[in-house]
């Protein structure tokens, strides 16, 4: 699952964060959803997994597993208990091979996704440790079939994985791995002998609004927070950083578009005109790509 050092996403005119959600935050909310083990992934990021891992040392009832969803020049890969940071723009072989030197198992997350970065087909020509089957943000009906179809076309090539990919509290606890055993040696031993069961669907659609909503109303405060004197310049989390850094007219800017976009029914009409695009894509796919694949869609 992902933190605030998940950076930004960039789509044509709209810049906004992949996360507002703290390293403890998350972790706390992994706790309540009775998770023995959680692991941090953040996009090319390493700094939220290490402050989880020092929060987690205090608590008795989770492990925190210190990764990094690394963007590869293949698409994304995940790596899993790492020491350092692996830079991004490596090939997905050599990302792999660092993962490897640190001592870290590697994973493919949505191995088919076709509205992120993915390893896609090449997912089959890598020495992976495991593929996501099931992954809590996508919810069309393509990524996961395309994934389950794959990691039953391979028997034991892989462990299959089950995430929330969580950029919220709000879609966690959907999607998660099951294994005999809990804490995160009793997880790396299942992963590693390919014992491990996805569990769980996709979080529903509403979640992710309330997701997108949680990341304007939290922008939005920190920008009047600012105006306040009510940010501490040594809080080294991003979000603040930024907003400190942030020029007055695009303070401005913020506020209203945020505003606008928190006005019903905006919000709403957004999720439909996301869902439609999305289930217009997977049609297109299904009728036009499913066979070359080889896997039942």
């Amino acid at each position: 699952m992902h933190t605030y050092y998940s950076g930004t996403t960039n789509y044509k005119i709209l810049r906004f964060p992949e996360s507002v959600a703290s390293p403890e935050t998350q972790v706390d909310c992994a706790r309540r959803h009775g998770m023995s083990v959680v692991c941090i992934t953040d996009h090319s990021e390493i700094k939220g997994a290490f402050r989880a891992e020092r929060y987690g040392r205090g608590l008795k009832d989770i492990d925190v597993v210190v990764g990094e969803e690394v963007m590869t020049s293949d698409g994304e890969i995940i790596g899993l208990w790492l020491n350092e940071f692996i830079k991004p723009n490596m090939t997905a072989e050599e990302t792999i091979d660092e993962i490897r030197s640190q001592g870290g198992i590697a994973i493919a997350p949505h191995p088919f996704g076709f509205y992120v970065r993915c390893v896609g087909h090449k997912v089959t020509e890598l020495d992976l440790d495991g593929i996501e089957t099931i992954n809590g943000g996508h919810v069309d009906g393509w990524t996961n079939n395309m994934a389950k179809g794959c990691f039953r076309s391979n028997p034991g090539r892989w462990a299959e994985i089950g995430a929330s990919d969580a950029h919220s509290t709000y879609t966690m606890g959907y999607t998660w791995t099951e294994f005999s055993g809990e804490g995160e040696d009793d997880l790396r031993k299942a992963i590693l002998s390919k014992s491990t069961v996805a569990c769980g669907r996709p979080a529903p659609v509403f979640t992710q609004s309330q997701w997108s909503l949680q990341v304007v109303l939290d922008g939005m405060r920190m920008i009047v927070d600012r105006w306040r004197g009510r940010l501490d310049p040594n809080d080294d989390s991003p979000l603040v950083q930024k907003t400190l850094t942030l020029p007055p007219t695009k303070q401005l800017a913020a506020l209203i578009g945020g505003a606008i976009y928190c006005t019903p029914p905006i919000p709403f009409i957004g999720a439909w005109a996301a869902t439609t695009w999305i289930d217009r894509q997977v049609k297109r796919m299904k009728a036009d790509m499913g066979k070359s694949y080889g896997y039942k869609v």
